[in-house]
């Protein structure tokens, strides 16, 4: 799908159905999700819809600012559905996550943080790449442009690409050989790699992953039938570590994997998830 230029914007043309629904929970930062949804106002080649759910509280919500709405629009006009929601009271991000997923029906769902801009052609790299390996979800892993200069070949020794882009499935847990991947993802490490891997453009390599924050494309019904995150009742609502819990589910039935390179750019903006005392990955699935 090729979104609709400004020639077309006031046309009267129905959307198409989407293969991938955008889930984007959203607490305060409004100047950040106009930013996020900036970056997918400039993705082509997959028809998708945007749902975004607030929780802020005390005030308007966050897609009730002049350059959300902005961007809003500029979604609409080029075709994409746009679904706003206010989701209160909080109850955790597992509940939060369960809210949102339960609002999809695509194929496709991608849980986007709302403080990442995407590089254009980063969701149709993703959509080909878990179409062609089949597996359980494919992560943009989120990197801080920041960083550049900042070149640590030491956390990157655990990357290990995946055979000929075969993702197969595999058990993480604290203390396991997997679980060590984890630095991977730090400060700009994936843009070094995507150099020095010297991929050409539009293509990637698939990598194996502790986990993956902040982007994530998961085949809908390989989620959902690992039970995507109906654990959010067996937890406090101060929490962390809710999108490892699913991952590792879904890791053990379907296998998961990284991209590269990755098109997702963290805002480097403060994060609102203050609470981690409790690691919900550590109470459901007991490690």
């Amino acid at each position: 799908m090729t979104p609709r230029w400004s020639g077309e914007w006031a046309l009267d043309v129905p959307s198409e159905e989407p293969l991938v629904d955008v889930l984007i929970p959203s607490y305060g930062r409004a100047a950040e999700l106009a930013v996020t949804l900036s970056g997918l106002a400039a993705q082509e080649g997959v028809p998708f819809r945007v749902i975004v759910s607030d929780q802020t509280e005390g005030e308007a919500a966050s897609f009730m600012q002049p350059a959300v709405r902005a961007m809003v629009r500029v979604l609409e006009a080029q075709g994409h559905r746009v679904q706003l929601e206010r989701h209160l009271p909080r109850r955790g991000l597992a509940e939060h996550r369960d809210y949102l997923l339960g609002l999809a029906s695509a194929p496709l769902v991608l849980f986007l943080d709302n403080d990442v801009w995407l590089e254009p052609g980063s969701l149709v790299r993703m959509s080909r790449a878990l179409e062609a390996s089949g597996c359980g979800f494919i992560g943009s892993a989120v990197q801080g442009l920041s960083y550049l200069t900042d070149r640590r070949p030491h956390e990157r020794i655990g990357l290990v690409l995946w055979p000929d882009d075969e993702v197969l499935p595999e058990r993480i847990r604290p203390g396991s050989e997997g679980f060590s991947r984890w630095p991977l993802h730090n400060a700009a490490n994936l843009a070094h790699a995507a150099a020095e891997l010297r991929i050409p453009q539009g293509e990637w390599r698939l990598y194996r992953v502790a986990w993956v924050g902040g982007c994530v494309l998961f085949d809908r019904e390989a989620l959902v039938a690992c039970g995507g995150f109906d654990f959010w009742d067996r937890l406090p609502p101060g929490h962390a570590g809710e999108d490892v819990a699913a991952q590792w589910r879904v890791m053990e039935r379907y296998g998961g994997a990284g991209i590269i390179p990755s098109g997702a750019v963290h805002l480097e903006a403060p994060t609102t998830v203050t609470d981690r005392e409790i690691d919900a990955a550590h109470v459901i699935l007991g490690q």
